[in-house]
């Protein structure tokens, strides 16, 4: 099976890409796919799939926007308390997903 996504990284004119017959330009032409070009550019996705996994991760775990303006709504009333808790749930879990050191 073809990674139809690193074909169309390292073939921008890829227009249809196909398992059993290959991938095409706009003109219909066949595209001769270098294995090395589509396995360099598989590795580049995996690479920013990895730097973002904590963004995935993070994000069934945060408090709903509900939660916030409800928090925002008390808070203008004079109570902070439910935004304290709303900031303190999204710390808890940026510590739980750190985000990834750069090099």
């Amino acid at each position: 099976m073809l990674n139809h996504e690193a074909i169309r990284r390292a073939y921008p004119n890829a227009v249809t890409i196909d398992d059993g017959t290959g991938a095409f330009d706009s003109d219909g032409n066949q595209i001769t796919l270098d294995q090395s070009l589509v396995d360099a550019a598989a590795a580049e996705i995996q690479a920013e799939l990895d730097a973002t996994k904590y963004q995935r991760d993070r994000q069934p775990e945060y408090p709903s926007l509900a939660t916030l303006a409800d928090a925002l709504y008390w808070s203008n009333q004079g109570d902070n308390t439910k935004l304290d808790e709303y900031y303190a749930a999204c710390a808890a879990v940026k510590l739980k997903y750190p985000k990834p050191e750069v090099n």
